[in-house]
């Protein structure tokens, strides 16, 4: 049964807190998943956090304290020296989740709790980790597995599994290498059951073993994963020797705050360091007010571009009743045609190598639809002028023009909305930056200057 934090329960802790009931609180937590705990840590008052997670018990609180948000983690390692850290919690938990946290401490602290990790191993192990890109394979693997050598029998599995099983949760395959750590095959753990202990390894192992460099994104461990469907992928590194392993619950909470952070971004603000809950007004204010101020700067350029055509205007003000709905469009369609190519970056669907059929792909989409929009508009114009004068006796050229400005103005945001996600790419930087915001303001602006073009081209001696 899931939990839930109700008002009651949430009063209650504070209570048995305030009395300092520690028989009680225990009790009314110990048998909680791990998360549900980190759920109660996060809603609980800041000292009445700390006050419940350092009564928990190490090997308990060292899973609890992977499950809290980011921020009240930092909060309540506030409380703890290197020293604690590394023997209280470190020690409990598997070598990538000591890793990230470890990497989110300030640099004094994090040489203190290195310092202080009595297994040399697991201290080499992490140390290698920290090396690591936290959006990379490496950076997400985990240096717990069990392996065998190609050389050895069925009954050195059984012996590795004895060996490890304990320290190591979620085994699913053994993995088989050869005399220099490169990685050869897998085995299955069902064959363990139906193969004789006497058989060699090589006579057993599957060769067709699929993994993954450990200076690959993310993205790309997760196209992999979701691809062959894998709960499990081995890491090695560029001469194909073992380095650890990644699970599917790892890829899904990196997935995840990736999507989260591209989404963010493309909404038009920098990501969020924690969550919406948990991020204070001045992060929310910070955060949002920096791509504000330059969408507005961008978009005042739309005021300057109107001045150019300030005569234009004057001249035949039945063009300024359609602005809106020319540069809305433009802007809609390059955010639709961003947000499409964006993702598919992402899904590994394209490559910034595609340009040129993606450029084709999207010239024959705009036009598609700046012509189906241009018919509508002119449509609108003809329907309306036969009930109201308000486009003049012109008003076949003034639909005409509206239009022919549509299909241009829906082509230019197409294309605006598809490459510039392929240029930032190409220049290394995130493609969510081009986001829908960023990319409607420079189609507003240039859409202006379209439109008013075409109207000063088709207009000429008529109304301007």
């Amino acid at each position: 049964m899931a939990f839930t934090l109700s008002k009651a329960n949430l009063e209650h802790l504070h209570e048995l807190v305030a009395q300092q009931r520690d028989a009680e609180l225990l009790a009314s937590v110990n048998d909680l998943h791990p998360a549900d705990i980190a759920e109660v840590l996060d809603q609980l008052d800041l000292e009445e956090a700390q006050y419940l997670f350092e009564r928990l018990e190490h090997e308990l609180a060292a899973e609890v304290i992977l499950e809290v948000p980011d921020d009240r983690r930092e909060d309540l390692l506030d409380n703890y020296t290197g020293k604690e850290i590394a023997e209280e919690l470190i020690g409990h938990i598997d070598s990538d989740d000591a890793a990230d946290v470890i990497a989110e401490l300030p640099d004094e602290v994090r040489d203190e709790v290195l310092a202080n990790i009595g297994d040399s191993d697991q201290k080499s192990e992490i140390t290698e980790l920290l090396t690591y890109d936290e959006n990379t394979a490496g950076g997400l693997m985990a240096k717990e597995l069990v392996k065998v050598r190609a050389d050895s029998t069925m009954l050195a599995c059984v012996r590795a599994l004895r060996e490890h099983a304990e320290h190591i949760d979620d085994i699913y395959v053994i993995l088989v290498v050869d005399e220099h750590n490169r990685l050869v095959g897998s085995i299955p753990l069902k064959l363990l059951i139906t193969t004789s202990l006497r058989t060699p390894v090589k006579d057993v192992y599957d060769p067709d073993v699929i993994s993954v460099k450990a200076h690959e994104d993310v993205e790309e461990v997760n196209r992999i994963m979701e691809k062959y469907d894998l709960v499990m992928l081995p890491v090695t590194d560029d001469r194909g020797r073992l380095l650890g392993r990644i699970t599917i619950d790892d890829v899904v909470d990196a997935i995840r705050e990736e999507e989260t952070e591209d989404a963010q971004k493309m909404a038009g603000m920098e990501a969020l360091d924690y969550s919406y809950s948990n991020s204070s007004l001045w992060d929310m204010v910070k955060k949002r007010s920096g791509w504000l101020i330059v969408l507005f700067v961008g978009e005042s350029f739309t005021a300057t571009a109107m001045g150019f055509f300030e005569g234009q205007i004057a001249k035949a003000v039945v063009l300024a009743l359609f602005i809106p709905l020319i540069i809305s469009s433009g802007g809609n369609t390059g955010s639709q045609a961003s947000t499409l190519i964006i993702r598919a970056l992402a899904m590994g669907d394209i490559t910034i190598s595609e340009w040129w059929r993606i450029f084709r792909r999207e010239v024959s989409v705009g036009l598609t639809l700046g012509v189906i929009l241009g018919i509508i508009g002119f449509i609108r114009v003809a329907i309306w002028s036969q009930f109201v004068n308000l486009y003049g006796p012109h008003w076949e050229m003034v639909g005409l023009v509206v239009g022919i400005t549509l299909v241009g103005v829906v082509l230019w945001g197409n294309l605006v909305g598809s490459l510039f996600p392929l240029l930032l790419k190409r220049l290394g930087l995130d493609p969510a930056t081009s986001s829908a915001p960023f990319v409607a303001t420079v189609v507003d602006v240039t859409g202006l200057v379209i439109y008013f073009s075409i109207a000063a081209i088709f207009l000429r001696d008529i109304l301007i």
